[in-house]
């Protein structure tokens, strides 16, 4: 009996890391370092962790993991920049049953995800757990710097202050069991493949809506010409888990709160769909969704015309700070 036997192909495992080291060339040693950008007086590092969820399962309906790197990289990213850091470097952890096509597929993605942010994709693990392992899961692992005194963390909000909504690309990585739960019971696309992949009942549609694989928003890009075009942002929010009704207060000073009107910017289709299939009352897509808005900026009321001059066209004040 050998590794092999078990589930375990080392040999498959070294051909990844071999074919990978000519897009990445950081990756295969047993550490990745980073030099430290010189300019900084204070630099303070900042690091954020994070996964895609059961949206995993959508990507094996379809048999397409091209793009689920670049939502992992996403998830991460835009965690980090909420305080102006800039993304310096990206970590990957899969886990898998098996080394296939699938993980290069993941692997361009994220390499892809890496070039949106501007931070270099510095290593990783890769762990192959043979029969007993269940399939793909992934997470993900960034560091950005920022100067001290630049740090952007809430504390000089104030009331009157305006919430500005940075469009989303869709449902970007959240309310994916919920997708899934509808797609089991046959609520919203009918699709054959889930059915096969998971069990249920009659089989329809050949392929999964695109709609569901629409990798995240990655707000690298934005939040960079915002500092640079020296905006006054006092807070930056990333609207994940939780919708803006949960994300939004984590970075109000105590005793604040935030009043948003939800009918400031359109909703997409896909939201739509989803709660009339999903027979889902609104106060519960507020909490599951981003509804449209991926990421969101607090300016002061006179800085308004300037920071959505830089962000451009797919911005609305949605909200107002009491």
């Amino acid at each position: 009996m050998n590794y092999k036997d078990s589930g375990v192909d080392i040999e498959a495992g070294n051909a990844f890391v071999e074919r990978l080291k000519k897009k990445a060339p950081t990756i295969g040693g047993f550490n990745g370092m980073f030099k430290v950008p010189s300019g900084y007086k204070e630099p303070i590092l900042v690091s954020g962790a994070d996964g895609v969820g059961t949206k995993l399962n959508i990507c094996m309906v379809a048999g397409d993991y091209t793009t689920i790197g670049i939502d992992l990289v996403a998830m991460c990213v835009n965690d980090v920049i909420t305080c102006g850091a800039k993304p310096l470097y990206f970590l990957d952890y899969i886990s898998t049953k098996k080394i296939d096509d699938r993980l290069d597929q993941i692997m361009e993605g994220i390499i892809k995800g890496c070039e949106i942010a501007g931070c270099e994709l510095l290593g990783g693990e890769t762990a192959e757990h043979g029969r007993f392992s269940k399939d793909y899961d992934l997470a993900g692992f960034c560091t950005g710097i920022v100067e001290k005194k630049k740090v952007i963390n809430g504390s000089s909000i104030r009331p009157s202050d305006k919430v500005i909504g940075i469009a989303s690309s869709g449902l970007h990585s959240n309310g994916y069991s919920l997708i899934n739960d509808m797609l089991w019971r046959h609520k919203l696309f009918y699709k054959k493949g889930y059915t096969e992949a998971f069990g249920g009942g009659e089989m329809r549609d050949p392929s999964p809506t695109p709609e569901l694989l629409t990798p995240t928003r990655i707000y690298t890009d934005v939040v960079e010409r915002l500092i640079k075009e020296t905006c006054i942002v006092f807070g930056m929010a990333h609207i994940t888990g939780g919708g803006l009704v949960e994300n939004l207060p984590r970075i109000l000073p105590e005793g604040l709160q935030v009043r948003v009107d939800y009918n400031s910017w359109p909703l997409p289709d896909i939201f739509k769909k989803i709660q009339l299939a999903g027979e889902i009352p609104e106060e519960e897509m507020k909490r599951v969704f981003n509804l449209g808005i991926g990421f969101c900026v607090i300016v002061p009321d006179n800085c308004v015309d300037l920071t959505m001059k830089v962000i451009g066209d797919d911005c609305w004040v949605i909200g107002e700070v009491y």
